[in-house]
């Protein structure tokens, strides 16, 4: 039932963000570019083009904002603000601590219910995010392998991977919509069912191939957190933790058998299970590859 309302928030939401892309759309084109003296509506091209950012990276920001309130819809969870256990006392004062470090704005510090070892951190920017890490995790994890975890996260935090991340999607976003209206439109004027039948299977490949370069990214920034973790807690304790946490994951039958490209979330993840298509399909490196690298930074 849980899953059902989440799919059914997810579309809703979805719809919203269309709604609101085609009525700024509409309203940057006919009078907020007019006013600068810039009119596209005579070019099928510029038109096409500016109509392509709005979606693109308007898309991509607006799912940037709305990044909290969807994650913790996503999960029952529960807001960590006065610690009542050792274990929430060390979840929290570690990110404050981490926090104060970079002299930001303190985190949310939220605790979601799954047997499922994992954290992630979202937000808008430094200064507004979140991190929530599992119970499973909390649970299984040594202080020193929490704490590395903790750091990773943060590290994304103060990274700023989130704001990063969604301007790599919005270009990916435009160059995608600009490709396919590019390509579908002379077809549309001679058929327009068959024209959008080209443009929607169009959006469909070229976005399957956006995710290259997104995924590379996201790949480099889980090695980038794991690093500021290495630097802030010490080498070994991630090691310990990355470990466990793939050893413990691989337990859970449910987890092996849902891929990271069926995750919404597996990109804010500390590790994502692999399916058929890793390589460069794969939001996280092979947890080998991680340990070597912090292994050659001692």
């Amino acid at each position: 039932m849980k899953s059902l309302k989440g799919i059914g928030l997810l579309i809703l939401t979805n719809i919203l963000i269309m709604i609101t892309l085609m009525i700024s759309g509409t309203i940057i084109v006919n009078f907020v570019l007019p006013m600068f003296g810039i009119d596209v509506r005579q070019s099928f091209a510029a038109m096409n083009m500016t109509w392509s950012l709005v979606f693109g990276f308007g898309g991509a920001f607006i799912s940037l904002l709305m990044s909290k309130w969807l994650a913790k819809r996503g999960a029952e969870m529960q807001q960590i603000t006065t610690p009542s256990t050792p274990k929430e006392k060390l979840v929290y004062d570690t990110v404050q601590s981490l926090a104060q470090r970079e002299g930001i704005k303190m985190p949310e510090v939220w605790v979601y219910w799954d047997d499922v070892p994992n954290a992630f951190a979202t937000g808008p920017s430094r200064n507004n995010s979140m991190v929530a890490v599992s119970s499973g995790l909390a649970m299984n994890l040594t202080d020193d392998e929490l704490k590395a975890v903790l750091a990773h996260e943060m590290g994304h935090v103060a990274n700023g991977d989130m704001l990063a991340t969604t301007l790599l999607q919005g270009l990916m976003n435009t160059f995608v919509y600009f490709i396919a209206r590019m390509i579908s439109e002379p077809v549309k004027e001679r058929n327009f069912w068959a024209g959008f039948a080209l443009d929607m299977f169009l959006q469909v490949a070229l976005a399957f191939l956006a995710m290259i370069p997104v995924t590379w990214f996201s790949r480099r920034r889980e090695f980038g957190a794991d690093a500021y973790a290495a630097d802030a807690v010490g080498a070994p304790a991630m090691i310990s933790a990355l470990r466990k946490i793939e050893a413990l994951s691989n337990q859970s039958e449910a987890y092996v058998n849902a891929p990271e490209q069926d995750d919404a979330l597996a990109t804010m993840k500390i590790y994502a299970a692999h399916s058929k298509l890793t390589g460069l399909f794969a939001t996280h490196p092979p947890i080998e590859a991680r340990i070597e690298a912090l292994q050659n930074r001692r």
